[in-house]
C-alpha cells in the first residue's frame, strides 16, 4: 500500500441474489443438479480507487447508483463479493439513520456505546462528553431513548459522536440533509475544519458542496465507477447526465455558420464568439455561438462590471431544428460554481414564437448587475424549450464569460454578496 494512500480499493463487486420467490432460496440450498433460482444484481462492479491522507473525497451518482454499498463495505458493515481493500486508521461513519444507535437506549447510553464500539473506556468518554453534548445541543432529550427522537435531533447526536471520538477517516452518507440550516452550517463549517486534518468522504446530490469542500469526486452509475477526479468537471457532466442532456466539448472556432436567408441582425456582428473550448450540454438542436456584455449607457463592451451598473446581455444563438417554445436564459456563478442569481424569458413572461432551422438569432436582457464582493464570476447562457417546470434543454454554455467585478470601497469584504445600504449606529 502506498504510504500516502489511507483507502486502497482493487476491483470492488458486491453481488446480491434476487429470487422470484422465497421458496426458490430453499430449492437452490437442496438442488443436487446446483440448479440455480436467483439472478444477480451487481450493487458494484469493479470498483478501483485511491484515497491519500488528509484528502476529501466526494461521492455522486442518482439514488441506486451503488454509493451507500460502497460506504458499508468500507466500514465492514458488508464484505465484498470479490476484490480486495485496504483502510489504514480509524473510522467514523453516520451512514442511514439508525446505524450503530440502540433505539432503546437513551442518548447518553448511545454514546458510551459507540465510544466502546470505537475501542475507548468509560473514563475516555467521560473527558469527551461535554464536546458530544455541546455540539449536539438536544437538551434533556440526551436522556430519552433515541426512538422518540425526530430524525433532526437524532443526525445531531449521529455528527457530534462521530466527530468527537477522534476518527482518522469521516465518513458521511446524507445525513445531513435531514438536518435544519443552522445545524448544517454548523457541520459543514466543522467539515472544513476537520478536512485540515483528517480524511472525509461524504456521499451527497448537493453539487455546490462537493465544489466547495471536495478534492477529488467519485461518479457512480448502476454499480460502476464512471469517473474519479476534478469536482467542478464531474459535477457538471453529472448535472447534464441528471437533466438527460448531452455533455461535451465544443471549439466554437469551428462551428459554420448555416445561415442562409442573410437575416442576422446587425447587432450580432458586434457579439464575440465562444472561441475557446468551452463545457456544454444539451441536444444540439441549437448551439449558442457568442455572448457579448455591454455597458446600457455607453454601449461599450466590457468584462470589468461594478455592482449596480446597468448591462446589456446579448445571446447569440445558431438554430438547427424547430424549436417551439423557447427558452433563453442565463445564470451568474461566483468562482466556486455557486448561482448568485439566474433568470430566463420564460420567467419574465416573454414568450416567443417559434425559431426556425438554419438562421442565427440574437436574444438580449438588459439588468442591473448585483452589488457582488470583488472578485471573479461568470455568465452561464442557455436555451431550452417548453416551460420552467417541464423543458428541454438544447444548449447550456458553463462559464461562457468571465467577469471581473470591481466594487467600490469594500475591496476587504469577504462574501458573496455586498450589503448595501446599511447604516451604523453607537448607543451610549
Amino acid at each position: 500500500m502506498n504510504n500516502n494512500n489511507i483507502i486502497e480499493a482493487k476491483s470492488l463487486t458486491k453481488i446480491y441474489k434476487l429470487y422470484d420467490k422465497q421458496v426458490d432460496r430453499l430449492k437452490e440450498t437442496l438442488s443436487f443438479t446446483k440448479k440455480k433460482y436467483h439472478k444477480e444484481f451487481k450493487a458494484l462492479n469493479e470498483v478501483s480507487f485511491q484515497v491519500k491522507n488528509g484528502e476529501c473525497l466526494g461521492i455522486i451518482g442518482k439514488n441506486g447508483s451503488g454509493k451507500s454499498t460502497l460506504l458499508k463495505m468500507l466500514t465492514g458493515v458488508l464484505t465484498p463479493t470479490s476484490g480486495s481493500m485496504k483502510v489504514t486508521g480509524k473510522i467514523s461513519a453516520l451512514l442511514e439513520l439508525g446505524a450503530g444507535f440502540n433505539p432503546d437506549f437513551t442518548g447518553i447510553e448511545n454514546i458510551y456505546l459507540n465510544g466502546t464500539i470505537m475501542g475507548y473506556s468509560k473514563e475516555e468518554m467521560d473527558r469527551k462528553l461535554s464536546d458530544i453534548l455541546e455540539f449536539a445541543d438536544i437538551g434533556e432529550f440526551i436522556h430519552q431513548p433515541v426512538k422518540s427522537y425526530s430524525s433532526g435531533m437524532f443526525v445531531r447526536l449521529a455528527f457530534a459522536v462521530a466527530i468527537n471520538v477522534e476518527p482518522d477517516i469521516l465518513i458521511i452518507d446524507e445525513a445531513l440533509s435531514v438536518g435544519d440550516l443552522r445545524f448544517q452550517q454548523k457541520c459543514y463549517r466543522k467539515i472544513d475544519e476537520l478536512k485540515q486534518t483528517k480524511t472525509v468522504l461524504f456521499v451527497t446530490h448537493d453539487l455546490a458542496a462537493i465544489n466547495k469542500y471536495c478534492d477529488r469526486v467519485l461518479w457512480i452509475n448502476e454499480g460502476v465507477l464512471l469517473e474519479d477526479g476534478d469536482p467542478k468537471m464531474i459535477s457538471k457532466k453529472y448535472q447534464a447526465f441528471m437533466i438527460g442532456a448531452g455533455f461535451k466539448k465544443v471549439n466554437f472556432n469551428d462551428q459554420v455558420d448555416e445561415t442562409t436567408d442573410g437575416s442576422i441582425p446587425s447587432i450580432g456582428d458586434e457579439i464575440d464568439p465562444l472561441a475557446e473550448e468551452l463545457d456544454v450540454m444539451g441536444d444540439d438542436s441549437a448551439l449558442i455561438t457568442g455572448a457579448s456584455l455591454f455597458d446600457t449607457m455607453t454601449n461599450e463592451k466590457i468584462s470589468v462590471v461594478e455592482g449596480n451598473q446597468e448591462l446589456k446581455l446579448l445571446i447569440k444563438i445558431d438554430v438547427r431544428k424547430e424549436i417551439k417554445d423557447p427558452i433563453v436564459g442565463f445564470t451568474i456563478k461566483d468562482r466556486l460554481g455557486n448561482i448568485i442569481g439566474q433568470t430566463n424569458s420564460f420567467v419574465l413572461g416573454s414568450e416567443m414564437a417559434t425559431i426556425h432551422p438554419n438562421r442565427n438569432y440574437v436574444f438580449g436582457f438588459d439588468f442591473r448587475f448585483p452589488n457582488l464582493n470583488q472578485g471573479q464570476y461568470t455568465i452561464s447562457p442557455a436555451i431550452a424549450s417548453g416551460t420552467q417546470e417541464d423543458h428541454c434543454q438544447h444548449s447550456w454554455v458553463h462559464d461562457a464569460l468571465v467577469l471581473q467585478v470591481l466594487p467600490i470601497g469594500y475591496e476587504e469584504l469577504s462574501g458573496v454578496v455586498h450589503l448595501s445600504d446599511v447604516v451604523f449606529s453607537s448607543f451610549n
